[in-house]
């Protein structure tokens, strides 16, 4: 199977965790999903102030920023198999 397969497979796989990961978590496999999906961010940072949401993950996938696409869907790809064996 090769990357591209296997981080869709990892995709699939995240929907089907039992126990959900923690926000820190959650936004490392968001960031990791979207550099490896688009690669560098290409929107522009939330303009409300008070979407607290929408500013981290923001921030996270900015932080991906130079990252190559194959190193964050592997990085993404990881972290899911090590959420399904910790369950």
């Amino acid at each position: 199977m090769g990357l591209k397969e296997q981080f869709e497979q990892a995709q699939a796989d995240s929907k089907l965790l039992t126990k959900k990961p923690s926000t820190d978590v959650l936004l490392q496999l968001y960031s990791l999903f979207k550099q490896g999906q688009e690669g560098d961010i290409n929107i522009d940072p939330p303009t409300n102030m008070f979407d607290f949401v929408a500013k981290a993950k923001y921030g996270a996938w900015e932080k991906m920023k130079g990252k190559p696409k194959e190193e964050a869907m592997q990085e993404f790809i990881d972290k899911i198999n090590e959420l399904k064996a910790q369950q």
